[in-house]
């Protein structure tokens, strides 16, 4: 079977990053066989593949059998779109659709084209930590979960990387900030793991940290189905800033920070210890495990390596596209949330967050800077 010709819509940090694996041969089966973008001097480092000014054009060439589209966030949806009524499989990185009810609008382009493969680029799914934790959960080992937690703020980002992007940033470029932007995969690992909270309570603070009109600060309340609440909290602008994820159960609490993963196991369940004690000051007894993992070196390639073995062979993905919509509606909600000063139960009503942002964007006066940075070796931040 012929190798499958995979093409890169757009050359960013995270565009020359995939380009730069598929180029050195790291996904078997797939040839780096076209790119798109803006700028002619991207496009030469990655030669031979085919170079194109535009999206579209690389998707109308006829050149290659799927897309990755890796622009900025409102391009997804479009060019996904394009390239699904083309007839190409769609890997789309993150986040899937600026919102939700974008999101949807590429979903339905996806089920017009059943055959098609459609994936997004949640790499976190594939890291070893969080499929142990997800191991857990499945085998019951933390009972019922009571709690979430996730302090979420070591996203540390200068005023010279919202300034690297006229796109940056912005209600109508980017269509939010620190949620959208830095945290997709976390609020795609807590879908993932957890399932979607019934309702959110968030507060949000715009260009807290930056001049920016986006947000870059968040704590978020979450109460789920079953009556387990949670916390979500994230920032860009403080440092030094944290990394803690802990999910507390009836039998016991997981805690993955500072690159080591604990699970302290409960010699028995909280609530029937609680029911069948007898002293009122008495608590299970416990017991804390070390769970080692080692980090996978290159996720991305691993979602990669995914994608192409389900166009090829029929192998099931990690992330199906569709499931990227339950990330975009977590960080839409917060974000409503905190605009309306009200509590809003999910599903979130796509449409209406959809109007609230168009009426941030038509009343925007914000004047964004834009600045030449240095090239910067960003892939430190993969490991989150």
């Amino acid at each position: 079977m012929a190798n499958l010709r995979l093409g890169i819509i757009g050359l960013g940090n995270i565009g020359q990053h995939h380009a730069s694996y598929l180029a050195a041969g790291k996904v078997a089966g797939a040839d780096l066989a076209a790119a798109a973008s803006s700028a002619p001097a991207k496009l030469e480092k990655f030669r031979p593949a085919a170079g194109f000014l535009t999206g579209e054009a690389l998707i109308q060439s006829g050149l290659v059998d799927a897309v990755l589209i890796a622009t900025p966030h409102y391009q997804h949806t479009t060019l996904g779109i394009q390239a699904l009524e083309r007839g190409l499989h769609v890997m789309v990185e993150k986040p899937i659709s600026a919102h939700k009810a974008d999101a949807e609008r590429l979903i339905a382009a996806h089920q017009r084209r059943p055959d098609l493969v459609f994936a997004g680029m949640f790499q976190l799914r594939a890291e070893p930590r969080y499929l142990k934790i997800k191991s857990l959960l499945e085998r019951g080992e933390l009972g019922e979960v009571v709690r979430v937690s996730w302090i979420m703020t070591d996203w540390y980002r200068t005023e010279a990387y919202y300034a690297s992007g006229g796109w940056r940033a912005t209600w109508q470029g980017e269509g939010g900030g620190v949620l959208l932007n830095q945290c997709l995969h976390n609020l795609d690992a807590m879908h993932w793991l957890l399932g979607p909270p019934a309702r959110v309570r968030a507060f949000c603070q715009l260009g807290r940290y930056h001049q920016i009109e986006v947000e870059d600060n968040v704590s978020a309340f979450l109460e789920y189905p079953n009556g387990a609440t949670g916390v979500f909290v994230a920032s860009t602008g403080e440092a030094p800033g944290s990394n803690r994820f802990e999910i507390a159960g009836t039998r016991g609490k997981v805690i993955l920070e500072n690159n080591q993963l604990h699970f302290t196991r409960n010699e028995s369940d909280m609530l029937e210890f609680s029911r069948n004690a007898a002293s009122g000051f008495a608590k299970p007894g416990n017991q804390v495990e070390q769970i080692p993992f080692e980090n996978a070196e290159n996720p991305h390639a691993i979602l990669m390596q995914n994608f192409v073995d389900a166009i090829r062979q029929g192998a099931a993905l990690i992330a199906p596209g569709a499931e990227g919509v339950h990330s975009v509606e977590l960080a839409n909600a917060m974000l409503y949330s905190s605009l309306q000063e009200a509590t809003v139960p999910l599903p979130l009503d796509g449409k209406a967050y959809e109007t609230r942002l168009n009426e941030l964007i038509a009343g925007s006066n914000h004047k964004k800077r834009v600045v030449q940075i240095s090239n910067e070796d960003f892939t430190q931040s993969f490991n989150r």
